[in-house]
């Protein structure tokens, strides 16, 4: 090989390696310069302030009836009707006779023993009044409550021995026991309302042979309804203590207020809540019907410690914190909830909320937060 062909081989050996020295060092120097910048990021954030604050909690409920009875008999028979035709519907008042089942004998015989009642009682008011003046008012309305399709009204007390002695000379005593005997044999084959309600179905219409024990019609309590409201866990001990709650209708209108009933010893796994049952009184000229959906307020929930946080800022009961330009996951109790505000327990005072719920990313090195009012 001639010697400058060496010369300028070498030359380009040396200066290829000046090239690659310069090269690597200038990817060291970057890389030392991106090890050495920080990624940050702006996060809006708000200082909490924890203070005692008045709260309302609203729940949606259903009225329903504290009583609801089926009617039947325990006896086989023809049904008739009684007072009144019932229908889905219909309107009834306690002692109305609902419905009877065909036993005319024994019908007639009761009224008989009834009428002579009367009469017997009838023939006794002139003596009352004027042997006992004062008692005649008791004697004359316990005539007028011997109904044919009523059972007979109480009988009334005996102001003195001169009374009862009198009384039970004429034979009505004797006559009105004699009777309430054969109503309690009766009583089998008639039904009286058990209270002021309504007729919510009718199964068997009069006319029919009925069994023992069928369904004939169903009916509610128009005068003792109740509220059935599910109430979240984490206030449910103080909404016990509330006290009354004012019940609206689906206009807005309060229509009604109740008091605390009861409530169920276990959490519905639907609702995740307890189900707590109210009274429902109306207000005047208020009608509410069964089965109708209002809505409950209850005021005063009162908290010790309780902040007002945005409900963008919590997700599954969880919050973040800015701390030393670090992001601090933090479990809260949510007491209540308004529009978007979070009503909530466990933020210390001067705690930084962030306000918009976010996932902490490992390439962010610093959160920097801008407070918000």
């Amino acid at each position: 090989m001639k010697k400058s062909q060496i010369i300028l081989f070498t030359a380009l050996i040396v200066i290829s390696g000046i090239l690659y020295t310069i090269v690597l060092s200038n990817k060291k120097d970057e890389t030392k310069e991106k090890k050495g910048v920080e990624t940050q990021k702006y996060i809006s954030v708000k200082n909490i302030f924890n203070q005692k604050r008045s709260l309302t909690l609203s729940s949606y409920g259903q009225i329903l009836p504290f009583t609801e009875l089926d009617i039947a008999f325990e006896i086989q028979g023809r049904l008739q009707k009684g007072d009144m035709t019932l229908k889905p519907g219909t309107s009834f008042k306690k002692n109305d006779l609902l419905y009877k089942v065909s036993s005319e004998e024994m019908f007639y015989s009761l009224n008989a023993r009834k009428a002579q009642l009367t009469n017997l009682v009838i023939a006794i008011l002139p003596d009352i009044s004027i042997d006992f003046p004062s008692e005649y008012e008791k004697w004359n309305l316990f005539l007028e409550g011997i109904k044919p399709s009523k059972f007979l009204p109480s009988l009334p007390s005996f102001s003195n021995k001169k009374e009862s002695l009198f009384i039970n000379s004429k034979g009505i005593y004797g006559e009105y026991w004699s009777i309430k005997g054969l109503e309690e044999k009766i009583s089998k084959y008639i039904y009286l309302a058990p209270f002021t309600g309504v007729v919510s179905e009718v199964y068997i219409e009069p006319g029919s042979i009925i069994n023992p024990g069928s369904r004939i019609a169903r009916i509610f309590n128009r005068e003792n309804m109740e509220v059935k409201l599910p109430i979240p866990i984490d206030v449910f001990e103080k909404f016990k203590k509330s006290g009354k709650v004012l019940f609206e209708n689906a206009k807005g209108e309060t229509v009604a207020e109740g008091k605390l009933l009861r409530s169920q010893g276990k959490i519905n796994t639907n609702t995740q809540s307890i189900d707590a049952y109210y009274s429902i009184t109306p207000y005047p000229n208020r009608t509410l019907l069964s089965g109708q959906y209002v809505t409950a307020t209850i005021d005063n929930l009162i908290s010790e410690s309780v902040a007002v946080i945005p409900a963008n800022a919590a997700k599954e009961n969880n919050v973040y914190i800015l701390k030393n330009h670090k992001l601090e996951l933090q479990e809260i109790k949510v007491i209540s909830q308004k529009q978007d505000s979070l009503f909530v327990e466990g933020l210390k005072d001067n705690d930084t909320l962030v306000i918009e719920y976010i996932v902490p990313s490992k390439e962010i090195k610093k959160y920097i937060g801008i407070i918000q009012q």
